[in-house]
């Protein structure tokens, strides 16, 4: 018989840290519309931990995984596996890691950037900027039971001083740049 749990699972390959840098502001543009429309596919997909399958179930951090790998901006990558609770026992910034070696922290978030908060002792859950005025962020979040889309000020356990709110864009060295 099939483990149910395997249902939520994908083989993939290790993370690589090839990325595919615009060149142009119109094809950052472009890169971040599709960006932000992979992750409102995930819209009312239940919150599962561990899953990563559309309208099935899907955590926070594999949200964010297979949004970037779905909409072609990384190769296919894997951190699991990962205890649920992982962040209540450990100081390791395991997922401030994989988001770091993929994207650069910035001051202000951009269409399609990464948001992270810190759960228990260190960094455990983030969303994807999918507007700006006001600044939504699409997220599997727990307390909702599912992918939501909110604004990002709204939700009083996310603003909480604690969380220590960071911004990462996959397109940080085009802002450097100038690009």
């Amino acid at each position: 018989m099939t483990d149910p749990a395997s249902v939520f699972t994908t083989s993939v390959q290790p993370i690589q840290e090839a990325r595919l840098a615009p060149r142009s502001r119109e094809a950052e543009a472009a890169q971040r519309a599709t960006v932000v429309a992979e992750a409102r596919k995930w819209l009312r997909t239940p919150y599962h931990g561990g899953a990563d399958i559309l309208g099935a179930g899907v955590d926070c951090g594999m949200f964010l995984v297979r949004v970037f790998v779905d909409s072609g901006m990384v190769a296919p990558f894997d951190p699991r596996p990962y205890a649920q609770d992982w962040m209540m026992h450990n100081e390791g910034e395991r997922y401030l890691g994989f988001v770091g070696r993929l994207c650069g922290e910035v001051a202000a978030p951009g269409l399609g950037d990464l948001v992270l908060f810190r759960y228990g002792k260190c960094y455990a859950h983030g969303g994807i900027i999918t507007g700006l005025g006001p600044v939504m962020v699409t997220h599997s979040f727990e307390p909702r039971g599912r992918v939501v889309e909110e604004d990002l000020y709204r939700n009083d356990d996310l603003v909480l001083p604690y969380r220590k709110m960071k911004f990462f864009s996959f397109w940080a060295d085009n802002q450097k740049a100038g690009a």
